[in-house]
């Protein structure tokens, strides 16, 4: 494996770029430096180093010890490299978070939209839905109760799609699922859940 050093922008660019302060910035860089010490890409030679996809695999894993989180973690690694380059650098990871934890109920579905578009064609098939909705469910692992059912992704996917796929072709588009989510009461409360975590 070979070693990737990066220097992350100014914290006044990234403070003019997101929605936290410097303070917050350096908090969350301090961290960032720190995620894993298992990892060699970020060790004290780089210590401000870039996180692979193993190692966001890894770390995610030690959230879900009863299940398998690593497709979704997966998922949610692709939606923070943004960039496609196989890491994610403090300031892809900086961008994300503000926009989950401060961001405008559009930024935030936004972003969760192209989480679910796993092949990044621009809409939601019921494919990828059910990709990602097995994974939430191997990552919640066999100690989910009610016990699920085989088809119980299915279901939740048709539901999923008559309530957002509203001209009925069979995707989901971005309009499409920014008009059915702000609709919804309980997605938008579980948007505001987050905001004010640091």
């Amino acid at each position: 494996m070979t070693m990737v050093c990066h220097r992350p922008e100014g914290l006044e660019q990234l403070e003019a770029q997101t929605n936290f302060t410097k303070r917050e910035l350096q908090v969350l860089y301090r961290g960032f430096k720190n995620i894993s010490p298992l990892t060699l890409s970020i060790t004290q030679e780089c210590p401000s180093g870039v996180v692979n996809e193993e190692t966001f695999k890894q770390i995610y894993a030690q959230f879900f010890p009863h299940g398998d989180a690593s497709t979704y973690a997966h998922y949610l690694f692709n939606a923070f490299d943004t960039t496609q380059t196989g890491s994610v650098k403090f300031e892809d990871f900086v961008t994300a978070l503000s926009i989950l934890l401060r961001g405008t109920v559009h930024e935030k579905l936004r972003w969760t939209f192209n989480l679910y578009d796993i092949n990044k064609d621009g809409y939601i098939n019921k494919e990828e839905m059910i990709d990602i909705v097995k994974a939430i469910y191997d990552m919640m692992g066999k100690y989910t109760y009610p016990v699920l059912k085989e088809d119980t992704p299915r279901q939740h996917v048709d539901i999923f799609f008559q309530k957002m796929d509203k001209n009925k072709d069979g995707i989901v588009t971005l309009d499409e699922f920014l008009e059915s989510c702000q609709e919804d009461d309980n997605i938008m409360r579980s948007l505001q859940l987050f905001q004010n975590v640091m």
